[in-house]
């Protein structure tokens, strides 16, 4: 495990790293989540290892520490997220991240150009949405205000969540996952679709195929995004079709800045 100091109080991002050469890549886990437990397996994929890799947990999530004066907006994630690759002494990474992460991960390469040289985006968070009492994930959890969150709301959202989701977002400070909610239903300004569009790196965007036709897609392809279905699976794509996720990342990683496209796999 190492960490680096990321705010002026002293506040630190931790993160597993493994050894290798050449360019690395930094893999961020979604909301309530932590690196390791969902990316474990697809970095150690022999398709995908031997780069320097570092699992990253976000402020307020798994090894992290969990600041209750940081507000936790996807700006601020990718704030403290810069600080600690700076730390690490990491520039032009390869960056991996799901959910959430994926938002935080756009928001790091428009803001931070020399630190992320490649974005591979697992069902990434692109538009504001409205909070709503009961759906799942940030949606929900927004429509607390936090007092109504730490004050029991949390239990209903254990709930929806299930054990799987739930064994790692109760690692995750109550404070700091509201608030993380809360930032990524209300996105940024310009929307985090905008700043992705206007990226000049190579971008690749998974997402299940069950799902259906992906919002926007056509303006994502036409700003030279990949665009890939993946069969068989939900939102957890690399737990959920580890080969395939091992497949479509090995062939990102290594077509450079290739004609878009829309695959599904079986």
């Amino acid at each position: 495990m190492r960490d680096a100091v990321v705010t002026g109080t002293g506040d630190r991002i931790r993160w597993v790293e493994l050894p290798g050469s050449d360019a690395p890549r930094v893999y961020v886990h979604g909301l309530g989540a932590t690196a390791a437990a969902y990316f474990a397996e697809a970095a150690s994929h022999p398709l995908i290892a031997g780069h320097r890799t570092l699992l990253v947990d976000l402020l307020g999530h798994g090894l992290s520490d969990r600041p209750h004066d940081f507000d936790y907006s996807l700006e601020s994630h990718a704030g403290a997220l810069a600080a600690a690759l700076a730390g690490a002494g990491v520039t032009g990474a390869e960056v991996i991240a799901h959910s959430m992460g994926g938002a935080v991960a756009i928001v790091l390469a428009d803001r931070h150009p020399e630190l992320v040289s490649r974005l591979i985006l697992i069902d990434a968070n692109l538009d504001p949405v409205e909070p709503a009492r009961g759906a799942l994930g940030s949606a929900g959890i927004a429509a607390y205000s936090e007092t109504e969150f730490a004050d029991g709301g949390w239990e209903e959202v254990r709930d929806r969540a299930g054990a799987f989701w739930w064994a790692t977002m109760r690692l995750a400070d109550r404070t700091a996952l509201h608030r993380s909610a809360a930032g990524l239903a209300r996105g940024t300004v310009p929307t985090v679709r905008e700043l992705l569009v206007r990226l000049d790196i190579p971008r690749t965007f998974l997402y299940p195929e069950a799902d259906g036709p992906l919002p926007g897609e056509a303006g994502l392809r036409e700003a030279g995004v990949s665009v890939v279905a993946v069969a068989d699976c939900g939102h957890n794509v690399m737990l959920e079709a580890p080969e395939a996720f091992a497949s479509l990342v090995a062939a990102a990683l290594a077509a450079g800045s290739e004609p878009t496209c829309r695959l599904v796999l079986p």
